[in-house]
């Protein structure tokens, strides 16, 4: 018997969002990582909050929801409140319940800058990190550092001079400007829509953009984020950043750094070697003399970590691609920042997850991608390598 099309709404319901999401979806073990990093911040939140007032939007749920904007490709803050409005998933994730009002994109946009004033993007990821069951998934002795072009929320038409002797655009919606014979540079032009944005050339034949530069030190063990910088994007930023991501790391054991061939630079070999830091630096041959000599290339260390390190351009595929930061949608250097270290801190949770789940962890490299379910990829993996044991894991 054929059903009818009728559609009839009931007045009341007793399924909770709880019950709506799979029992093997991937957000549950992820939520469990996030929600324990997030009580581990409840001290850092009382101190950006007063005691009396009216309340502002949990931080908890505002983290949540902007981790769920990187996971889920939405490409911006207006689009996750309407998402947040209708998609079961994300309440439940969020900690919303089916009849909890969602908030108004103004009011989450200005409780998200309380936020970064706090720094609680690092904090979180430093959170993370912490976990007994991610800290044995960590390598102490070996890293591998990169840096990555981010491009500015700001187009090539506000780079203007900045004595204001330029021509504005025609008039009209996106007016023309002819830049034909004009010399630009850092030093006499800036952008007027974000100051801090540099224009920049990544490599030979590529175009000059107005942008910045984010710069990443990855542990070799499992590919995980350990610690981010964002900078002005300029010719020594790269090996700035790494300099001071590695001085930063705990401890005074000796530790191995690889990096591509911008790093062949004999200033910062030797800053590492004063740091106790063995180079892992490609060699830079190219009509020069290389920094690196046979001291370090004759250890069979330094082929690993030339191959490992290549597994730091999944973290910035992912942030680009999947997370939608190739262009940022923010301006100024805090913001940008905030947002690109929680972005990677995204990436740890989302990418990571089959990390923390325990013996699944060694079929990692067989995951499918970031709209797939990787558990039950996963538990295929194990199953159809131990089909008498069919072992489960409990999340």
């Amino acid at each position: 018997m054929r059903g009818g099309d009728i559609r009839s709404a009931a007045l009341f319901s007793y399924v909770s969002c709880e019950a709506r999401v799979p029992l093997d979806h991937p957000l549950r073990p992820i939520q469990k990582i996030v929600d324990e990093a997030l009580g581990a911040l409840t001290g850092e939140f009382e101190k950006l909050y007063a005691k009396f007032g009216r309340p502002s939007i949990p931080p908890e749920k505002l983290l949540r929801a902007l981790l769920l904007q990187a996971f889920y490709s939405v490409r911006s803050e207006r689009q996750l409140m309407e998402q947040l409005g209708y998609n079961l998933l994300f309440r439940w994730f969020v900690g919303l319940s089916l009849d909890a009002v969602v908030w108004d994109v103004t009011v989450f946009t200005k409780n998200r800058e309380r936020l970064i004033a706090g720094d609680i993007a690092s904090k979180f990821m430093a959170a993370v990190l912490n976990q007994e069951r991610v800290k044995a998934l960590l390598s102490d002795d070996h890293f591998s550092v990169d840096g990555t072009l981010i491009e500015a929320w700001a187009s090539m038409k506000s780079f203007r001079p900045k004595d204001g002797s330029g021509e504005p655009p025609a008039p009209g919606r996106n007016g023309e400007r002819d830049f034909h014979g004009e010399k630009r540079s850092n030093e006499t032009h800036a952008s007027i829509t974000d100051p801090n944005a540099r224009l920049y050339r990544k490599g030979p034949g590529q175009p000059a953009k107005l942008a910045y530069l984010g710069h990443v030190l990855m542990e070799n063990r499992h590919a995980l984020v350990v610690d981010t910088r964002l900078t002005l994007a300029t010719g020594t930023a790269e090996r700035e950043a790494g300099l001071e991501m590695v001085a930063a790391r705990p401890g005074n054991h000796r530790i191995t750094l690889g990096a591509d061939k911008a790093y062949d630079v004999a200033g910062f070999v030797a800053d590492l070697r004063a740091s106790n830091v063995t180079p892992h630096v490609a060699q830079n041959t190219t009509n020069r003399r290389s920094a690196i000599d046979g001291r370090t290339t004759r250890h069979p260390g330094y082929a690993v970590s030339g191959r490992i390190r290549k597994r730091i351009e999944e973290v910035f595929g992912w942030t680009k691609a999947a997370a939608g930061f190739r262009k940022t949608h923010h301006r100024g250097l805090a913001r940008v920042g905030w947002m690109f270290a929680l972005t990677t801190a995204a990436y740890n949770t989302w990418s990571g997850c089959p990390s923390w789940l325990g013996p699944w962890r060694s079929h990692a490299r067989n995951l499918p991608g970031p709209g797939k379910n990787r558990q039950n990829q996963c538990k295929s993996l194990l199953e159809a390598r131990f089909p008498a044991t069919r072992t489960r894991v409990s999340l």
